[in-house]
Parts: structure tokens; sequence; C-alpha cells
């Protein structure tokens, strides 16, 4: 009984959030003159199906052959100066734009925090360490946001990221490689910090090594510098909650502060689109975490 009405308050809430009408300021090349390493197949598309699984009833899009990276900015009506920057996951192959990207950037606004959407560079063959374009991405939309913090109305020091799945993997690699320099890089790419102020990763994924899963996989590479971080993951995820049990504890014993939430059931995948599980609740936990940590102000 008390499930069956928290699905319908969540969708109830989700319809609210989707009927919101989220005014997009502006969007911008992440590489003004030109990616680096531009992706030279086809052109950008969105290569969804109707065989395509759904979420919640409804498809994704699946966003592919990204060569101009771009960030749009979405304002918050009721303004914190909070900021997070979004990166939608799709293993490197694709963007679930919507899904992972949009549709947060609505749940966003709505409690009063900007958004920040990140198109990077897919697919690519490698991702960090080897190959560095995603993170280089990831930086320069850190930066960018950080640069308009006085034209957007921003705080520049309570500005974070989440990421989903292959872009949960891209906000931990970020949080410990900001200050990543490729080689001949000009000093003035530089000149802004790429640091987030905390981080949230919703189930990521190739955080660890396979087939073991014990240990961190390559690049990941925890610190003493890295932000908070929160942490959520599905026990029946097949990407693995490792990830985040194995991740978690590496920042803890670094002292890093960190919050962790794996639940029984949720699979991969879902978003914040409502569903009958206690995992989709996962909004309302990041909500009260960025009061916990003081980025929302005071515990309510």
């Amino acid at each position: 009984m008390y499930y069956g009405a928290v699905r319908i308050h969540l969708l109830l809430a989700f319809s609210l959030l989707s009927s919101i009408s989220v005014a997009q300021q502006v969007t911008l090349p992440l590489w003004p003159n030109g990616a680096l390493e531009p992706h030279r197949g086809k052109a950008e598309t969105d290569i969804t199906k109707p065989t395509d699984r759904l979420v919640a009833g409804k498809p994704l899009a699946h966003m592919t052959n990204v060569s101009n990276p771009t960030l749009a900015f979405y304002p918050a009506p009721n303004n914190s100066g909070v900021t997070v920057v979004v990166f939608p996951g799709g293993g490197y192959r694709i963007l679930a734009y919507d899904l992972e990207g949009t549709e947060v950037c609505t749940w966003l606004n709505s409690i009063g925090v900007n958004c920040a959407l990140a198109k990077y560079r897919v697919p690519v063959q490698k991702h960090f360490p080897e190959d560095t374009s995603d993170l280089e991405d990831a930086q320069q939309a850190v930066r960018i946001t950080r640069e308009h913090a006085a034209e957007w109305h921003l705080d520049p020091h309570r500005i974070g990221v989440l990421g989903f799945s292959a872009g949960g993997h891209l906000v931990v690699v970020l949080s410990n490689h900001f200050d990543f320099k490729r080689p001949g890089q000009p000093a003035s790419e530089s000149a802004v910090s790429a640091r987030p102020d905390f981080v949230v990763g919703i189930y990521p994924a190739y955080l660890v090594e396979a087939p073991a899963l014990t240990h961190l996989a390559q690049g990941i590479d925890p610190s003493a510098s890295t932000p908070p971080t929160f942490l959520l993951q599905a026990e029946d995820d097949p990407v693995h909650e490792e990830n985040v049990l194995v991740y978690f504890q590496a920042l803890k014993q670094l002292k890093v502060p960190a919050e962790l939430h794996v639940y029984a059931e949720g699979g991969h995948g879902y978003g914040l689109r409502p569903s009958e599980l206690p995992v989709s609740h996962w909004p309302a936990l990041v909500e009260t975490w960025l009061h916990t940590i003081h980025i929302l102000g005071p515990v309510k």
C-alpha cells in the first residue's frame, strides 16, 4: 500500500516536472576554434529505433557522432547560485541526452539549481586514460560554466558535476584529474579551474577493473583533493555495484567526504523517471545531501 502511494506521488511529480517550461538561455561550443580531435565519421544524429527499450513507458534519445561538443545552460527560475554540469551516459558510444540530460536539468531547475548540460564527443574508441578527449571536454564544460559565473549569476564556488553510467565515470575522472594538461596546452586554457566543488555519480561505470571488480580501474586515482562525492547504484545493475562500493572505500581511506546508497533493485539506465522501486527516489537524496554539505544551505 505504501509503495503504491509513493509511486502515485512520484508519477504526479514527474508529470509536473515534465510540464514545466525550462528556458534555455544559451548554447556554447566547448571548443570555439574546433574540437582538438573531432569525430570524422557520419553527421551527428539520434539513432533511436522503435525497438529500443522504454524507460517508464517512454523512449530515450540516442545521440551519436557528436563532433562539435556543446554546453547548454538552463537557468533556474529561483536561482540559488548553485550550478550542476550534467554529463549523460551511453557507454561513450551515444548520449542519452533527454533521459540523463534535459530531464535532469528540469529537475535541477525545480529545486533552484542552474543546469549546464554537456554534449561531449562520442563515439570514442577508448576512454580516459587511453584517450583524453572525454576528460578534456569535461574540463572545458566546467571552465566555461565558471567563466560565465558573473554573466549567468552563478556562485563560482558552488559548481558541481553529475553524471550517469559512462557520464558517471567521466565526472569521477574529472574530479580526480581536474588539473590535467595535454602537451602544448595554452596557459590561458587552464587559467580557470576545472575542479568541481561536488560530484554526483549515478550508476557509474568503469570505476573498477574487470573481472575481479576488487580494485579501482586505471585512471580513477582519487586523492585528498577529490571533492565531496555522492554515489548511488543498484545491486542488480549489470554494470556492477562494485563500482560504487570500491570507490567509496577508497574515498573513505582518503578522508574525502562521501555518501553511498546501494539499492536491491533498479538495474541500469533509469534516469530520474519514476517507478515503484525505491531507487527512483534518488533525486530527493541528492537534494538532501546538497543541504548536508552546505551547497544549498543548512539542512532542512
